[in-house]
């Protein structure tokens, strides 16, 4: 039986983002994700874009969280040593009404307070991005847009939760809530544990709805979009230097191209109705991508595409995220979070943070909180650099993904870290093994074997990704 202070429900990007918050405190504190691993839902899929914060309406709070945490995001990146780049963003209008819609965005930035918008006309736009349509005839520039990696930013940030002393529970699906003794905080049923938890904030995702239902009367309901994305070849990374967009539509934000912080050059998404836990991938709607991006960006080259994937967004039928206490006292939301959410969480964690303090929660600020942490990354060490990290420890002179240039010595750190990756995807989320060109195909076994040979499991016990996604079966022959 385990007691605590909060109980945060869902390890993507806001729930990692409240622990992180709740860390600072003299706050018992426990995540509690269903999945092996954190950021392994809409957190990994998505369009890795730190919004500016023009969309949304004027005194929503979307708009609110969208710009504080524009400011946010590219702080945390910076202390937790997140990749991330102010490459600043682009949409573009190819007719008179999206000129009259790039209009209405500017102004709404501006009351939104996003600095430095400006609309460039096609000269400027030429100068700025020479691959962008000649047929754009104006576009609205907003320099505070960037990109960044959002699953090695939540990962930084349940990490340091924990180096604070919170906990993270994983293959804990939250099964059953109820009210405790004498209607005083609550209990929950996750990964076949007790959890006494005095506040709980349901932080799940596309499944937030159901979460809440566990306990309260069903007051909205998630309808999943799916978004199909594809991710480009570092020979396609460097053809826009910003976030290109069109003008949003009511299904979203739109087909963008951008840049991504790894090199690539990342293209999507479309936007359709989906069955929870649907990832899948159609030739229509990569085609529909493929098409509607090349209206932006027509040098494209597709044929340098090395995955595509998608991801599901929690859309409501409401048109602002659903942020606050609910029908029950002490059991919290943050749910439809959808575009802004990457950018806006970690807005919405001190928030969140905020309203357990005006509902009772003693928030004490630990004179000793780590807001800080180093990743080593040997592909980016000067030669110097490189070699005395070699001489200090030889795993490093070890290069196992030569796409990346990443080494064993990066994978073992990251195996024994405070939060460690128990498949072959987790540690390609923490030291990018798998995303270049051949996409694990020579690296992937042998990161498998690290993986055994570091935790003591057997080879047939590690998964691709999520548990029960198998890579090997069994021996085919035994050696000599």
């Amino acid at each position: 039986m385990i007691h605590v202070d909060v109980a945060v429900i869902g390890g993507g990007i806001c729930g990692c983002a409240l622990l992180y918050e709740l860390s600072r405190y003299r706050v018992s504190s426990i995540l509690l994700e269903r999945e092996n691993d954190v950021s392994i839902g809409t957190t990994k899929a998505n369009s890795a874009i730190v919004h500016a914060g023009y969309d949304p309406l004027p005194g929503t709070s979307m708009a609110r969280y969208n710009v504080e945490g524009n400011a946010l995001v590219k702080e945390l990146c910076r202390k937790l040593d997140v990749p991330c780049k102010e490459t600043g963003s682009l949409v573009l209008a190819f007719d008179g009404e999206e000129m009259l819609q790039v209009d209405v965005l500017f102004h709404r930035g501006r009351k939104n307070g996003v600095p430095g918008l400006r609309v460039l006309n096609p000269a400027e736009i030429r100068e700025l991005e020479p691959a962008v349509s000649d047929a754009a005839k104006a576009a609205l520039y907003a320099p505070s847009a960037a990109i960044v990696s959002p699953w090695e930013l939540a990962l930084a940030l349940a990490e340091t939760a924990v180096r604070n002393g919170a906990g993270v529970r994983l293959n804990s699906e939250v099964t059953a809530i109820r009210k405790g003794a004498g209607g005083r905080g609550f209990i929950l049923a996750a990964g076949g544990e007790e959890i006494h938890a005095r506040y709980v904030v349901n932080a799940a995702g596309v499944d937030c709805d159901l979460v809440d239902r566990l306990l309260n009367p069903a007051s909205f309901t998630v309808h999943p979009s799916k978004g199909q994305y594809y991710l480009l070849d570092k020979s396609q990374g460097a053809l826009v230097k910003h976030v290109i967009f069109q003008c949003p539509g009511k299904q979203g934000k739109g087909v963008l191209v951008a840049p991504t912080v790894h090199g690539n050059l990342i293209v999507g998404p479309d936007a359709e109705p989906a069955e929870r836990g649907d990832l899948s991938t159609t030739a229509e709607g990569l085609e529909f991508v493929r098409r509607t991006a090349a209206k932006s960006v027509p040098g494209i080259a597709f044929r340098e595409s090395i995955r595509n994937f998608s991801g599901l967004r929690a859309l409501t039928d409401e048109e602002d995220f659903i942020v606050g206490e609910s029908e029950t006292p002490g059991f919290f939301r943050i749910a439809g979070i959808k575009s802004p959410g990457l950018t806006s969480a970690p807005a919405i964690a001190r928030d969140m943070v905020r309203m357990l303090g005006a509902s009772g929660l003693a928030l004490e600020e630990k004179a000793e909180w780590v807001d800080r942490r180093h990743v080593v990354r040997f592909k980016q060490l000067s030669a110097a650099g490189r070699a005395e990290l070699i001489r200090r420890q030889p795993l490093y002179g070890r290069i196992v993904c030569r796409c990346e240039t990443v080494t064993e010595g990066e994978i073992v750190a990251a195996l024994h870290s405070p939060l460690p990756p128990c498949s072959l995807d987790g540690v390609k989320r923490r030291c990018g093994t798998g995303m270049g060109r051949c996409q694990g195909g020579f690296c992937g076994p042998r990161v498998l074997e690290i993986i055994a040979r570091e935790t003591g499991c057997a080879p047939e016990q590690i998964p691709q990704d999520r548990a029960g996604m198998t890579v090997v079966t069994g021996r085919t022959k035994e050696g000599q």
